[in-house]
């Protein structure tokens, strides 16, 4: 009986994926084409298919897949998958930000038009911006609550970069043992100074690039997300910024494989948070 639901499963999204080349092909590009130049027709279909018809189609086939299951991954604001959760730090947002410090790490501007236009010049003429916002992801209802990031030399175009999403320690340890749906569904954030979870989703920039599945501008970056991760907490542990370390399990019925264009092997590296000596 499984077998057949993933068959209709896969039929359905097959035919999804049809209708979506059919839609790109002959109607948009067919309607623009009749009303436009050549160059604008195509350049109209390929925001319309890129930023709206795929994502579309990318959301109904993930309810499809991923129905009922815990995610390892963090989605954008099209709801489509985004990068693999793969980091949790156990501290205060002051000691959070004094242990990122330490490694030479800055905090992300917000993101607003005057960062965006900014990181945009920066990345168009190689020109350094340490502290260069980042784009919404969204883990537990809402955007990261703070990110870091340090360039791979003075370009803006390659960087080691995280963010984070807090959650009450209390609600954590009642539900992520169980693997409780619940952990992922809580959108409250703690005070800032309470001592919390941090649930990170860390990567390596390494230039730009189209997304593989609707094929929108973003950073390009290194597939092997494992990689990222394991020097982060390498990075911590070699300034004694966290104690304790230990490897979880991300998802629950999830299996590990290519989330968008990561390989990840579901796995977050959990560790606390310690108060430097000065």
């Amino acid at each position: 009986m499984r077998w057949l639901n993933r068959l209709l499963q896969r039929l359905i999204i097959l035919g999804l994926g049809v209708s979506s080349v059919w839609l790109i092909v002959f109607v948009v590009f067919d309607t623009a084409d009749q009303r436009l130049p050549w160059i604008l027709a195509v350049g109209l279909t390929y925001a319309v298919g890129a930023y709206v018809i795929l994502p579309w189609i990318i959301r109904m086939g993930l309810k499809l897949l991923h129905r009922k299951r815990v995610p390892s991954f963090t989605t954008t604001g099209d709801g489509l998958p985004g990068d693999p959760v793969n980091v949790a730090l156990v501290g205060t947002l002051a000691q959070l930000r004094a242990a990122f410090a330490a490694l030479g790490w800055s905090e992300a501007d917000r993101l607003g038009l005057a960062s965006s236009w900014g990181m945009i010049r920066a990345f168009v003429f190689n020109s350094p911006y340490p502290t260069a916002p980042f784009s919404t992801l969204y883990l537990f209802g809402r955007g990261q609550d703070i990110g870091f990031q340090k360039a791979i030399g003075d370009s803006p175009r390659k960087r080691h970069h995280i963010r984070f999403w807090s959650l009450s320690i209390a609600r954590a340890e009642s539900t992520w043992a169980g693997g409780s749906a619940s952990f992922w569904l809580n959108t409250g954030r703690p005070p800032d100074d309470e001592r919390v979870l941090w649930v990170g989703a860390g990567t390596r920039d390494t230039g730009l690039s189209l997304t593989r599945l609707t094929f929108q501008i973003t950073h390009a970056t290194d597939s092997d997300t494992n990689v990222e991760r394991d020097f982060i907490i390498a990075e911590l542990e070699t300034i004694g910024s966290v104690a304790d370390v230990k490897v979880y399990q991300a998802g629950q019925g999830l299996a590990t494989e290519h989330v968008n264009h990561y390989t990840s092997d579901g796995r977050v590296t959990l560790a606390s948070l310690v108060v430097q000596a000065h």
